[in-house]
């Protein structure tokens, strides 16, 4: 049995977002996610800010790969930016990683504590045979 591996998309947030940036952002991320279960990861590493709006833009992102079946995590967030993702009630919805490399491999992995057990074979489910 073989699993093929869906590609992961990696989108670089760029150093400052303003309104209009964050829209276009979004878009762009919404247009890469055309396949069943996007995954995707958001490379945080250019940000020179991290607030509010960059925290609900991030939310947007997991939101619309969510509606199909996808993922988004996060890798190399600036300094802070887990306690804004915190008090805006989101911090526990993502999984960060310290790179980018450490996210996409994460998505090649199997969970910890999964256990992948082989299908049991089918049984017939007939009921005794009467004579008439």
């Amino acid at each position: 049995m073989t699993i093929a591996e869906r590609a992961v998309t990696v989108r670089q947030l760029p150093r400052i977002l303003n309104a209009k940036q964050r829209r276009l952002f979004l878009r762009d991320v919404q247009n890469s996610m055309a396949a069943d279960r996007p995954r995707v990861v958001l490379d945080c590493s250019r940000l020179r800010e991290f607030d509010s709006p960059i925290a609900y833009l991030l939310l947007c992102c997991l939101e619309e790969a969510m509606k199909r079946n996808g993922d988004v995590k996060l890798a190399a967030l600036p300094a802070g930016a887990g306690a804004i993702l915190k008090l805006n009630g989101v911090g526990g919805l993502f999984d960060v990683y310290d790179t980018t490399a450490d996210a996409v491999s994460s998505f090649h992995k199997f969970p910890a504590g999964a256990v992948v057990q082989p299908p049991e074979p089918l049984r017939s489910h007939r009921g005794p045979e009467s004579a008439a």
